[in-house]
């Protein structure tokens, strides 16, 4: 089977996939069940420019198991990316626990952060 991928779309042979863009709501986690061990692309917009900025695919990382309390159980991912309009940088923190997964995402508006979940490869 052939696949074809583009920014937020997948084609098959079989049908096609539209994932859907879900808006993280400020102090609000993300369910940890359906995210662990996959991968999220990020949108969101400029603080700057205002221009909607994607990004790669970013790992979600497991909680701690070894962890001595619950405070001490995330784990991160950290990575930067400049605005395609202004080249500000923006810092991305991906922090999972077992209560959930928070996006973070350093100079945007509260409430402009969305997440993709990705589609594994058949």
């Amino acid at each position: 089977m052939w696949r074809y991928r583009c920014r937020s779309l997948v084609f098959s042979k079989t049908k096609p996939y539209f994932p859907m863009w879900i808006q993280q709501k400020q102090g609000t986690l993300a369910p940890l069940d359906e995210l662990q061990g996959r991968t999220v692309g990020l949108k969101f917009e400029c603080n700057h420019c205002n221009t909607e900025v994607f990004t790669d695919l970013i790992g979600v990382p497991a909680p701690d198991l070894l962890a001595n309390s619950m405070e001490d159980d995330g784990q991160f991912e950290t990575e930067e990316i400049k605005c395609p309009s202004c080249d500000m940088t923006h810092s991305l923190t991906v922090r999972s626990t077992f209560e959930g997964v928070q996006f973070d995402v350093s100079e945007v508006k509260p409430d402009s952060v969305s997440y993709q979940v990705a589609e594994p490869e058949a």
